[in-house]
């Protein structure tokens, strides 16, 4: 495993990264994007960067602030300060042709930094081969969160401004209003978004958190000539069997090399 470094971001506040494979910014590589909560550190996010290590690919991956190794709390987070620590780690510590690959929050934050990067930084967002959105919880903070809230959660975040929301997966959630009202800046799903490069979503059926009902939404306002769904028969919200990695790990590839056959 490749050393912890860190990376300052905008706001000063010291971001946690990886650098895994070969540094060769000619060979199309990827860039990990965690899910809400969560680290570089997990199972599919180790599995990328195996990949990475084993094809000889540059292969980025780091922690939003308020996550696993990087500075600064949770509860300050919010999906314009973490949007803009991945727009600056991709731009420093991203170069060359890439995959995004998504998970849950991660999907919607891969979604939101290629549009940001085609709008601010067009070189850069040629340089993004393709996206691979696992159970993308684009609009997350709307859709899946203050929409499905009863009202006794909705007056508890307007009262308190905060809310620990119970998690399969350990400790608590917690939800702030500030996330709320953030993320109704990023909200992209009404509007659409065009994507001119390959788009893969992996879904899984059985996904509490995510439901498929929700990809098939993403799915639908994604405008692009290669936008494809795959629904996962048995899949819960993590993907992480052995079977499920063996996908990520073959669709993110299959795009890299595809990249690289269309610039020969």
């Amino acid at each position: 495993m490749t050393d912890i470094k860190f990376e300052n971001a905008p706001d000063g506040t010291p971001i946690a990264y990886r650098l895994d494979g070969r540094d060769d910014l000619g060979r199309c590589g990827f860039v990990w994007l965690g899910g809400y909560k969560s680290d570089m550190e997990g199972a599919k996010a180790e599995a990328l960067a195996a990949l990475a290590r084993e094809t000889r690919r540059p292969s980025l991956r780091f922690d939003y602030s308020g996550h696993g190794a990087s500075g600064g709390l949770f509860v300050d987070g919010a999906i314009s300060k973490w949007l803009e620590q991945s727009v600056h780690m991709v731009l420093t510590h991203g170069r060359g042709p890439r995959i995004l690959v998504g998970s849950s929050m991660g999907g919607w934050i891969a979604l939101l930094l290629y549009r940001q990067l085609r709008l601010m930084h067009p070189a850069a967002a040629q340089n993004i081969k393709g996206i691979v959105l696992l159970a993308p919880a684009a609009d997350m903070t709307e859709d899946l969160m203050w929409d499905k809230f009863p009202d006794a959660v909705r007056k508890e975040l307007n009262e308190k401004g905060v809310w620990l929301r119970p998690s399969a997966y350990g400790e608590p959630y917690t939800i702030t209003k500030r996330l709320i009202e953030d993320g109704r800046g990023h909200l992209l799903l009404n509007q659409g978004l065009d994507v001119p490069c390959p788009v893969c979503i992996l879904q899984g059926d059985e996904d509490a958190d995510v439901p498929a009902t929700h990809a098939v939404k993403v799915f639908g306002a994604l405008r692009g000539p290669d936008v494809t769904l795959v629904l996962i028969k048995g899949g819960d919200h993590r993907l992480s069997t052995p079977g499920n990695l063996a996908l990520l790990r073959d669709t993110a590839l299959r795009l890299a090399e595809r990249s690289e056959g269309m610039r020969v």
